[in-house]
């Protein structure tokens, strides 16, 4: 098969590498790609927002097969297009991408199904938000409605960094993201993502995963879009996973299809779990990052074949051949990061780290320029082991971070302590 991937960041080059050990795939173009997706691949360059542009493309590189990286193009209906030229691809429609486009869309679709989730309340108008913040009470959580890059949610633990959340909102800081907010409860216990595919009739759970959201050590500091990410996520027991797929996911799931908008691809469903009980925080359409780089490290060459099977309708006969094994990934962020951040800094030592079924490093925001490898984004590589433990797996992590020579970034040193 010819295969095309959407995207530029580490959980596109984590998919690409799993694809990669695929003796099915034949080749591989990656658009646009990145510094560490060129070394394994082809990369293009073209607007992966335009269904026109994406179709066009797949038609004159004979591609059979499109699986679709980030949120942004599922949200603009580039899946759709693909579907109508009779092109196979691996993701919802637009219709269905509004689990993860909007936060309001997904309140009304839980309270529909009767899955529990966070109570809430929908605002066009900042006055009427600040309204109920102050009546509501901190702590509590303000999210933009529409897509953010995973930067639109404040978790306020006072009253007046809620309100300055209002009016950064409505202030333009998200862009139209902002245009609406949903203020949420703030929801004790502890949080874990579960990833399962779907067919649009079939739902197939794919694995566990616990990522590391704020930038500083012990959990503090600021939201990012995660600093590291292991899996399987202990908390989220066999038992517990079950309460949320009966719960949760599938009663979404058949309240989608009731809606003429059945959903097909990865639903990333982040929980929130006390005492036994999972409660949906959201729901994303596609795979977290860097959720998905320990996934495909797990996963590996079946993982091409699972996303092929939910593309074909076929999840009924498809199951998952999971080692006994844990992986985890370490990211390593450019100084300044989630603030304002350097591009451009070199990042040397890469060429003699191990690249195998056990250790690898992801690129997420690099380019190649002049033969050297430069930062170019916000988290820029995702360092990723595995092991029989998760102890193993995160000692070899380590051991690669700390042969990388790039005084330009910096990195957490506890990823995995809430299951060490």
């Amino acid at each position: 098969m010819n295969i095309l991937i959407l995207g530029s960041g580490g959980r596109e080059h984590s998919l690409a590498w799993a694809v990669l050990q695929n003796p099915k795939c034949d080749k591989l173009i990656v658009a646009p790609g990145n510094a560490g997706i060129a070394q394994i691949a082809d990369c293009a360059s073209i607007d992966i927002e335009s269904g026109g542009a994406v179709v066009s493309f797949a038609e004159e590189n004979a591609i059979d097969f499109v699986i679709v990286g980030p949120e942004a193009p599922l949200a603009a209906g580039v899946a759709d297009r693909l579907r109508e030229a009779g092109i196979l691809v691996f993701g919802p429609s637009a219709a269905a991408a509004q689990l993860e486009a909007s936060k309001s869309f997904t309140k009304e679709i839980c309270a529909a199904a009767n899955a529990p989730t966070a109570g809430y309340g929908h605002f066009t108008d900042a006055e009427a938000a600040k309204a109920y913040i102050l009546d509501q009470g901190a702590p509590i959580v303000v999210k933009a409605d529409g897509l953010a890059a995973g930067k639109g949610v404040i978790v306020a633990m006072d009253e007046q960094t809620a309100l300055d959340a209002i009016d950064d909102m409505f202030g333009g800081a998200f862009g139209g993201a902002g245009a609406e907010v949903v203020i949420e409860e703030f929801m004790e216990g502890e949080e874990a993502s579960l990833f399962v595919l779907c067919d649009g009739e079939d739902i197939l759970s794919i694995g566990t995963a616990q990522d590391h959201k704020r930038v500083g050590e012990g959990d503090t500091g600021l939201n990012t879009g995660g600093m590291g990410a292991y899996s399987p996520a202990p908390v989220l027991s066999a038992e517990i996973e079950a309460l949320a797929m009966d719960q949760i996911v599938r009663p979404t799931m058949a309240e989608m299809a009731k809606r003429g908008m059945p959903f097909q691809g990865v639903l990333y469903v982040g929980l929130m779990i006390k005492d036994g009980q999972p409660r949906l925080v959201e729901y994303n359409v596609r795979f977290g990052d860097p959720e998905c780089q320990v996934l495909m490290m797990r996963l590996g060459a079946q993982a091409m074949d699972l996303m092929h099977a939910a593309a074909q309708g076929r999840l009924g006969q498809a199951q998952v051949n999971w080692a006994d094994d844990h992986a985890i990934t370490v990211v390593m962020a450019a100084n300044g990061y989630p603030g304002s951040y350097e591009k451009g800094t070199e990042i040397k030592g890469l060429e003699g780290l191990p690249e195998d079924s056990s250790n690898m490093v992801f690129h997420a925001g690099t380019k190649a320029e002049a033969g050297a490898v430069l930062a170019s984004g916000g988290r820029v590589l995702n360092v990723t082991a595995r092991g029989a433990s998760l102890q193993e797996a995160r000692n070899r992590a380590y051991e690669m971070v700390e042969a990388i020579d790039w005084p330009g970034g910096f990195y957490r040193r506890d990823i995995g302590w809430r299951a060490l």
